[in-house]
């Protein structure tokens, strides 16, 4: 058995082909798709990509790993204390583990882990391959690693690669040779002048006037916008995200093509996921991952199985953590016990459905927030607003409404109160089989707020004076008087 695990960074499903979008970003990923099962509802748990693939690796939500910041306490995994032995459980209990305690070989080409500090992804893997760029490298830089990897090993019998692309991720940074395949196509129909209006008079992080953070962007890269002031800086933004996207569903095209060469392609298992996906506008974030809501949870996962169902569209929820006793289950091997993840196997083996009836999501790095995804809603609830000056409440029916310009919680009280119950009851679950008495939530914000934003405020002041912003900092020092001590 085969596993070809293709991990693109910050990619939102409905850029790609394959999830409707108008665009031909993705050509090659919409070939597997059409071999396989795309799952149309399937989120992180945490966001963005350190607690992301921390709850992927682990098969455990973030309240249980700890890990859902970027810095702090919380950028960290909880240390097992008195029950640790020889060796910690993530040894045979990742992802990676179960695969190598199971005599696959396991190999990662992937700078994640020296970017964040992550060494507990390294845990299980035979090999790892570490390109030095920290995230910045571009897809051709990758995939040359990947071609001597397959060409080495391919034909070899159980293995699983693991293969990270981070172009769709900031800075737009894709070589200029590659032009731009979307310069004469429309936007998505909802970006238009009011909307680029109503953005630039936004506070918070990231916001199109602060494209680089809490201010504007400072970047060599000819695609990456400065700042978002109008029609042509969107659309720049958007044209550089998909042009990440279809240069790394290029170098896809690349690898499928040595598969195919080598006589595999057809017995390899295939998926195709990401950490997060990326708002382009929503919620007032352009070109960032700083929310807890539909745009920035919501990830692409395609799954091409050999001898499993074909060409099948699965609506129902799923989170990332649920792919770990997946893959166990369709290798028929022992599953870690303890985790939080739900196999849907008999999806892949049979069309069946295993979905879940709501999710809670959570994001503390950029922001707090945690949501619930169910029905046809989100539910957001704001601990700390990225300096966005959110509500302490957000719905969204994301059917009818999918960017999220419309807050229905004053309308819907009574939705809000459904989404609360949930959450209250995925809490109390979530505590009572924690071996932590607290929740990292609160640490992060006893600690003086999320890495992102901490002791940012007062500097952005000055910055929202100068920009015409100036109505937003007197309720931003009322929430946040921490920062003026």
């Amino acid at each position: 058995m085969r596993i070809l695990i293709i991990d693109i960074d910050t990619l939102r499903p409905d850029h790609l082909g394959c999830y409707g979008y108008h665009r031909n970003t993705s050509p090659n990923i919409d070939d597997i798709a059409r071999q396989g099962i795309v799952f149309t509802n399937f989120y992180c748990s945490d966001a963005p990509c350190l607690p992301s693939r921390a709850a992927l690796i682990t098969g455990k939500h973030g309240i249980h790993t700890g890990v859902i910041n970027h810095g702090g306490l919380c950028a960290d995994m909880f240390p097992e204390g008195k029950t640790r032995g020889f060796s910690d459980k993530l040894r045979y209990q990742s992802l990676w583990g179960m695969l190598q305690f199971n005599k696959f070989h396991t190999a990662s080409l992937s700078t994640f882990a020296g970017r964040h500090g992550a060494w507990w992804f390294h845990s299980g893997l035979n090999e790892v391959y570490d390109v030095g760029l920290n995230g910045m490298e571009s897809a051709e830089q990758v995939t040359g690693v990947v071609i001597d990897w397959l060409e080495r090993n391919a034909e070899k019998d159980h293995w699983c690669l693991h293969i990270n692309y981070w172009d769709p991720h900031t800075p737009y940074r894709v070589p200029e040779h590659f032009g731009n395949p979307f310069e004469n196509e429309p936007l998505p129909f909802w970006i238009n002048e009011e909307t680029i209006e109503k953005w630039k008079n936004s506070p918070g992080g990231h916001s199109a006037l602060d494209y680089g953070m809490f201010g504007p962007a400072h970047s060599k890269f000819p695609r990456h916008p400065v700042m978002i002031t109008d029609v042509n800086s969107a659309r720049k933004m958007i044209d550089g995200y998909d042009c990440g996207i279809k240069y790394a569903d290029t170098h896809v095209g690349m690898i499928l093509d040595i598969l195919n060469s080598k006589g595999i392609l057809e017995e390899t298992a295939i998926i195709v996921i990401s950490d997060h996906g990326e708002n382009l506008g929503e919620l007032g974030c352009c070109s960032e991952h700083g929310t807890s809501d539909y745009i920035t949870h919501r990830i692409p996962l395609i799954i091409k199985w050999p001898g499993a169902k074909k060409g099948i569209i699965d609506e129902k929820l799923h989170y990332n953590i649920d792919l770990l006793p997946t893959i166990g289950d369709m290798l028929e091997i022992k599953v870690p016990e303890g985790i939080d993840g739900k196999s849907f196997a008999q999806t892949i083996k049979h069309g069946t459905d295993c979905g879940r009836d709501w999710l809670v999501l959570s994001q503390c790095c950029h922001g707090c927030q945690r949501s619930v995804r169910w029905k046809d809603y989100i539910y957001i609830k704001t601990y700390h607003d990225f300096y966005h000056l959110y509500p302490d409440e957000m719905l969204f029916n994301i059917k009818l409404d999918p960017h999220e310009q419309n807050n229905l919680a004053p309308q819907q009280p009574e939705l809000c109160a459904e989404a609360s119950q949930l959450y209250l009851k995925w809490y109390d679950e979530m505590m009572k089989t924690s071996p932590y008495p607290f929740d990292p939530l609160w640490i992060v914000l006893k600690e003086g707020g999320p890495a992102h934003s901490r002791g940012r405020l007062k500097d952005y002041c000055k910055r929202l004076e100068e920009t015409g912003r100036s109505w937003a900092i007197e309720e931003l020092k009322r929430r946040h008087p921490e920062e003026f001590k």
